[in-house]
C-alpha cells in the first residue's frame, strides 16, 4: 500500500454512501489538509473515491465517466472497460493510485493493473494508507453498534485518522438512497 489518503465505501440496503479525508501529502510534509477525493459521477448516479496523486485523480475520474457515459451507467459494463484501458495506458498503469467505484447495486475497487474486485461481503470496501483501520473499524461497528450508514463511514474514517498519519479528521460523504419501486 502506498502513503495516501483513506477512502471507505458502504453499499447498504438503503443506499450507497462514499467518505474520504482530506490530507494531501508529500513525503513526510502535509500539503493540504482539505482535499476532495470523493465525487458523483454520471448525473449523480455513481459514487467514486480515490487514493494516490490528486492530479492523475481529475484524469481517472474523467476517464471512468467517459466509460459510464459510453455504456449508459452500466456501472459493471463501465468498469471492465476501464480497467482495460487503464490497464493499457503506458502512463497510467504505473500510477500508484486505487479507485472506488459504487452504487445502490455494486462496489467495486479498480488498480491501474487491471483489477477489479467486488468486495466478498458486496457491501464495505476501502483503499488508502488508512483502509484497513476504516475497514475493520466499519465491520466491528456495522456488528455492534446502531449507526446510520452516514455515521459508520465517519466514525469508521475517524478511527483510520486517529491511527494513520497519512489520513486526517477533515472527512467529506456522499450519499446515495436507492430508489423505491
Amino acid at each position: 500500500m502506498f502513503d495516501a489518503t483513506t477512502i471507505l465505501a458502504y453499499k447498504c440496503k438503503d443506499g450507497a454512501v462514499i467518505g474520504g479525508d482530506g490530507q494531501v501529502t508529500f513525503g513526510n510534509t502535509v500539503l493540504k489538509n482539505n482535499a476532495t477525493k470523493i465525487r458523483k459521477l454520471y448525473n449523480g448516479e455513481i459514487l467514486a473515491g480515490f487514493a494516490g496523486s490528486t492530479a492523475d485523480a481529475f484524469n481517472l475520474f474523467d476517464m471512468f465517466e467517459n466509460f459510464l457515459s459510453t455504456k449508459k451507467g452500466d456501472i459493471k459494463k463501465a468498469v471492465i472497460e476501464f480497467s482495460k484501458a487503464w490497464r493499457k495506458d503506458r502512463v497510467l498503469r504505473r500510477l500508484e493510485a486505487m479507485m472506488i467505484v459504487l452504487n445502490s447495486e455494486h462496489i467495486f475497487i479498480l488498480t491501474g493493473s487491471g483489477d477489479v474486485v467486488e468486495p466478498e461481503d458486496g457491501e464495505l470496501a476501502s483503499i488508502g494508507s488508512g483502509s484497513n483501520y476504516a475497514l475493520s473499524s466499519a465491520r466491528a461497528l456495522k456488528k455492534h453498534a446502531s449507526l446510520k450508514p452516514e455515521e459508520l463511514v465517519r466514525e469508521s474514517l475517524g478511527i483510520a485518522a486517529d491511527l494513520c498519519i497519512y489520513t486526517n479528521h477533515n472527512i467529506s460523504i456522499l450519499t446515495l438512497q436507492k430508489e423505491s419501486t
